[in-house]
């Protein structure tokens, strides 16, 4: 295959080229590999396409922070193959865009399977530390605790080959790459959105699964209109890996009622069948009047600069994570509560989101003029923010050092003792 354009996804092919599309999308982690046990069923009545997440399974590193972004690349494949309509099933990350497709590009898709999904995926905070962890620390230590996460005890114990497949999964994954997914996920949350996905859908999860298990399943099922539950017993987050026969007979059955599609030969599309097609009622035709007379126009709002709180708190949230902001504003009382206020709007909606400096750079600014004020007390979350908004601790460290020829060694002093242990809590794997 030849060299994967930016804009697109490494992918391959199973089944009949005739057959209806069926797209399996990948977990954070993984390769198209983790699907090899569902492919020969499900290639018997289905055009399988697998793709790859950017930076996996020798895929370009071309890193993607959004699941709107890679959703967006996952259609410029499939529009350069010229398919326009598909099933999909997607696990974990996978599951995400396929919750994308159905809210933004609901005419493009036929029906959709959720596996170890989420409307949201943790907290912020957490993916955020676990790109910090592969910034310091490479993903040695995500490959070596992956098996814990993604497989029961039993099975681990009992399949060391497939064990060690996935530690070298992950540890040959682009770690740029897989920075960048954890961003993806850190900011997706469709929890209000749910009610919106209009296609049949199926939501599968592992019983065991203590990453996105049978709670997070729930609450996808109780905000989609059409979808119903499955409950593998015995599996934990990468079901489709533990439990082959299983997920691949939830899938067939899934896929071969919800949605059975036509393969027109003629223009080479798959559509639905007329029978379940709903057709367009006819709209009565409207009679235009000759003329009127139009409504005075409303006096136009105001103008003035807009209110810059919602961007100061989605900007503070960004930065300093959502624990140490909500600790914040509980805090907040009568007394206290403007002064929040203010600090939202204008340090973080205004200055905080002027173009003119990036946010790695903000952050070297702000720790260096804290250790200036003296303000020993407010680097700790400012270095938390900086480690989780790409600096490294050999960044922080110059940083700090520079302030030591400018502010003082005492000044610096405080300011390494600091950061010393900011970084050691947000740099240790958890084992």
């Amino acid at each position: 295959m030849s060299e994967t354009p930016p804009n697109t996804l490494q992918y391959r092919f199973d089944g009949p080229e005739d057959a209806p599309l069926l797209i399996l999308g990948p977990s954070l982690g993984t390769t198209w590999h983790m699907w090899d046990r569902q492919v020969p069923e499900l290639a018997q009545q289905w055009r399988v396409l697998r793709f790859d997440l950017p930076g996996h399974g020798g895929a370009p590193a071309h890193p993607a922070g959004s699941v709107a972004e890679l959703t967006a690349r996952l259609l410029a494949t499939l529009d350069s193959l010229g398919v326009q309509r598909f099933g999909y099933a997607g696990c974990a990350l996978g599951g995400a865009v396929g919750v994308e497709l159905a809210l933004r590009h609901p005419e493009r898709l036929a029906s959709l399977a959720l596996i170890a999904a989420s409307p949201r995926f943790g907290t912020a905070d957490e993916f955020r530390q676990r790109g910090v962890i592969v910034r310091t620390n490479g993903l040695e230590p995500i490959a070596r605790t992956a098996p814990d996460r993604w497989f029961t005890g039993g099975f681990a114990a009992a399949q060391p080959a497939i064990t060690d497949w996935a530690v070298q999964m992950v540890r040959t994954t682009d770690p740029g790459c897989y920075i960048a997914a954890c961003e993806a996920l850190a900011a997706f949350d469709v929890r209000p959105e749910l009610g919106r996905v209009g296609v049949p859908t199926l939501v599968l999860v592992g019983s065991e699964d203590q990453v996105t298990g049978p709670a997070e399943a729930r609450t996808l099922v109780a905000g989609i209109p059409d979808a119903r539950l499955a409950v593998v017993p015995g599996a934990s987050h990468l079901v489709p890996v533990e439990q082959p026969a299983a997920v691949t007979d939830l899938l067939v059955t899934h896929f071969s009622t919800a949605w059975q599609p036509v393969f027109d030969s003629a223009t080479g599309q798959t559509a639905l069948p007329a029978a379940l097609a709903k057709p367009v009622p006819a709209q009565p035709a409207q009679v235009q009047p000759i003329a009127e007379i139009a409504p005075a126009p409303a006096d136009p709002a105001p103008a003035g600069r807009p209110d810059p709180y919602d961007t100061g708190i989605k900007i503070r949230r960004e930065v300093l994570g959502d624990a140490h902001v909500d600790r914040e504003l509980a805090q907040a009382d009568a007394f206290s509560a403007d002064f929040q206020d203010f600090v939202t709007r204008y340090a973080w909606g205004e200055i905080w989101d002027r173009p003119g400096l990036d946010r790695r750079t903000r952050s070297v600014v702000t720790l260096a003029a804290l250790v200036a004020a003296g303000h020993a007390e407010e680097l700790a979350p400012h270095t938390r923010a900086a480690l989780r908004g790409g600096l490294t601790p050999d960044e922080i460290k110059e940083v700090l050092l520079q302030t030591a020829v400018h502010c003082g060694i005492p000044a610096a002093h405080r300011a390494f003792r600091v950061a010393q242990q900011v970084i050691r809590e947000e740099t240790t794997p958890v084992e």
